[in-house]
């Protein structure tokens, strides 16, 4: 467990704002009905975000991982501290990637690849069949999601999009937060940053958790919503690699994670990414009727991109063209240096309920790049 003082508690980012409103709109899509393409397409157009059942994974894996991961967190912080520093891989708590962003958080990043083997100290839970039975399962889930999509879309080929994932080379990871709970967060109108607000940069994201609530999303007018949680089924985000090869018709959603003041929650999460050489530019599909939003890039320019940025920021637009800018000007009215300053403001800020963030914790112990 990450245990603070109430200093150290001042110094994490408190946000003086009300929790979102619970989501009950939330797309569920049952992957075993034939017509469940076209709602995927449809969720990923309008929130970028969906949860998925009838997903093929086994619950049994899903509940070995949980009980080995419960197991390492509780281990005394020095042992967890043997499979760290985070850099970018193993253990690691409160400091998120290098520029400042604090949350009240603990981690384990792993390699998303059942090959890797790592070296000792071995991060814990151990790469034995646990670790690669899971992320074995939630990786062909994930490329059945994206081989659904290209269907729906007549994307040719149909695994256009999975290749991406399947590549031997991809640079997918795989990582197990854990939120303690703070019985110290008495104070109703404060809610202490778990896991600050972003988009994640991969295609895709197949993220499940406990029962314990947490995660937000960030709606098109700034309102944040919360995500009940649900153990059996799966979170699917879009991503700001998807968001670049539909060029900008699939929507990167924005999430946050706001701790909870009696229960733990723990998340598992698997981010689908292409290999660091990998060129990504919208598919030549969705260039028929529009030029291209997204200037052509490497997935490795683009991580180096996102680990020099915050966690708020909004890394697209160092890579988006002439044609998106006017795109930004014509539904804002505002001059592109107004439109594109538009995108770095936080969605707390454009809630007018939200009021302010602070951060800045002193003794943070590790660096990793905003996976």
């Amino acid at each position: 467990m990450v245990v603070l003082s109430n200093p150290a508690l001042d110094q994490l980012s408190l946000m003086k704002t009300q929790k979102g409103t619970t989501f009950s709109g939330i797309p569920v899509i049952d992957l075993s009905l034939p017509d469940c393409k076209t709602e995927l397409v449809k969720a990923c157009e309008e929130f970028g975000f969906f949860k998925v059942v009838n997903h093929g994974v086994p619950m049994e894996f899903m509940s070995k991982l949980e009980t080995e991961t419960v197991k390492f967190f509780s281990l005394p912080l020095s042992e967890k501290e043997k499979a760290g520093p985070a850099s970018p891989f193993g253990y690691g708590n409160r400091r998120i990637g290098p520029n400042g962003d604090v949350g009240w958080i603990e981690y384990l990043l792993l390699q998303a690849d059942p090959n890797f083997v790592y070296q000792e100290p071995m991060p814990a839970p151990r790469h034995n069949p646990t670790v690669n039975e899971y992320t074995s399962a939630v990786r062909i889930l994930a490329c059945q999601i994206l081989d659904l999509i290209a269907e729906a879309l007549k994307i040719q080929p149909r695994n256009a999009l999975s290749q991406y994932l399947l590549d031997t080379q991809s640079d997918s990871v795989f990582r197990l937060n854990h939120y303690p709970p703070c019985p110290e967060l008495d104070a109703p109108q404060h809610n202490l940053v778990g896991f600050g607000e972003h988009t994640d940069p991969q295609i895709l994201t197949v993220l499940r958790s406990n029962n314990t609530a947490g995660l937000e999303i960030c709606m098109k007018d700034g309102t944040w919503l919360s995500v009940p949680p649900d153990q059996s089924s799966f979170f699917i985000n879009v991503g700001d690699a998807m968001q670049v090869l539909t060029n900008g018709k699939f929507r990167s959603v924005r999430h946050r994670v706001l701790a909870n003041g009696k229960n733990s929650r723990l998340s598992m999460i698997y981010f689908g990414a292409p290999s660091l050489t990998a060129k990504v530019s919208p598919i030549p599909l969705f260039l028929r009727e529009e030029k291209s939003r997204y200037k052509e890039f490497t997935w490795y320019e683009y991580k180096k991109a996102a680990y020099s940025s915050r966690l708020a920021d909004n890394r697209l637009d160092t890579f988006t063209t002439e044609e998106k800018e006017a795109c930004d000007r014509k539904s804002s009215g505002k001059p592109a240096s107004v439109s594109r300053e538009k995108h770095k403001v936080t969605c707390a800020m454009k809630n007018p309920e939200s009021g302010t963030v602070r951060s800045g914790l002193q003794h943070a112990q590790t660096v990793e790049p905003p996976h």
